[in-house]
């Protein structure tokens, strides 16, 4: 799901690299915290750090037509979707994006070393909220997130979970299986869903594992979007190496595991998608939209020849819209 928002929020740099000193601390001329090598323990940096990704998160989401606080869902929606939306691209840019004032020279265990710190304070300044005795949060996004939090009823769970699944990118970079990949997806696409259940007070048992489905098929089609960078699951299957997917354009085997993802992607959704049946009014328009979504990138995909080495299928918005209507009449 979060692979979804993305993709309609496209991610635009905005929290920059800022070098800094080796063993430094403090801040730099900019006013951006540095971080030192000797500093991933030091919570008053590292809070420092996660203070800067949040303020360019912030400033990213305010700069951005955000598609998934729709203009037609009740503004109360529209306030908690964005900050869902803070929440979980804050811990993704904490995860991937490069840190502000970290040093050139700064060797890769040292740089996961903060981003696993950042990860701990973070999950830290969550779990504030469900403290009646702790103090109020540290960072913005997550003061944010505190009123969605109590307004919503949202259990802790889904954020953990969020949290976790970056943590995870820090110390895996391949699934040599497809359930190492939909165990993935349960900490990384399935919780945003979760937490869209509750903040349209439709979160129930059955809707979740429908709308898990739907992450999951979401996730998976993101990653047949990025074959290049993030498929090696059924690879030996298809008789597909690293050296075929480095090429500029996709092989017969390599079109034929695309097409075999896709289709499995959209069993997916399928199964999934009479979640939107069970809604009404305006959050049966939220969910048939990512539902739309993830089809139209299929067609995509399809219309291409399943040939995503050549350039990335992007759905056209004209699908996008008819597939949402056709999702949002007939309930799947």
């Amino acid at each position: 799901m979060f692979a979804f928002i993305c993709d309609l929020c496209p991610n635009r740099q905005v929290t920059g690299t800022v070098a800094g000193r080796a063993g430094s601390s403090g801040t730099n001329e900019a006013g951006v915290a540095e971080v030192g090598v000797t500093e991933a323990g030091d919570r008053e940096a590292t809070v420092a750090v996660a203070a800067q990704v949040s303020l360019a998160v912030a400033a990213k989401a305010s700069a951005e037509n955000f598609p998934v606080a729709l203009r037609v869902l009740p503004k109360r929606w529209r306030a908690h979707l964005t900050a869902l939306y803070g929440f979980a691209r804050l811990t993704d840019d904490i995860g991937d994006e490069p840190l502000p004032g970290m040093p050139d020279d700064a060797t890769p265990e040292t740089i996961t070393a903060i981003r696993l710190s950042l990860l701990d304070e973070l999950q830290g300044d969550v779990a504030r909220i469900y403290d009646d005795n702790a103090p109020e949060p540290d960072l913005d996004a997550i003061k944010a997130l505190a009123r969605t939090v109590r307004d919503c009823a949202i259990p802790a769970q889904p954020f953990y979970d969020l949290i976790q699944a970056n943590r995870q990118d820090q110390l895996v970079t391949r699934y040599d299986t497809y359930q190492d990949l939909e165990d993935y997806c349960k900490l990384s696409a399935n919780p945003v869903g979760q937490v869209v259940l509750y903040i349209v007070g439709a979160a129930t048992p059955e809707r979740i594992a429908a709308s898990d489905s739907v992450c999951t098929a979401l996730q998976v089609i993101e990653h047949t979007q990025d074959v290049a960078e993030d498929l090696a699951n059924d690879m030996d299957a298809y008789r597909v190496t690293e050296a075929d997917l480095a090429e500029k354009t996709a092989g017969s085997q390599v079109r034929e595991l695309i097409r075999f993802e896709a289709d499995r992607a959209r069993r997916l959704l399928d199964d999934g998608a009479p979640l939107v049946g069970t809604l009404k009014g305006a959050a049966r328009l939220a969910i048939a939209g990512y539902v739309a979504g993830g089809r139209a990138t299929l067609k995509a995909i399809e219309s291409g020849g399943y040939d995503v080495l050549r350039a990335t299928p992007r759905p056209g918005k004209a699908d996008t819209l008819a597939m949402m209507a056709s999702c949002f009449i007939k309930g799947r």
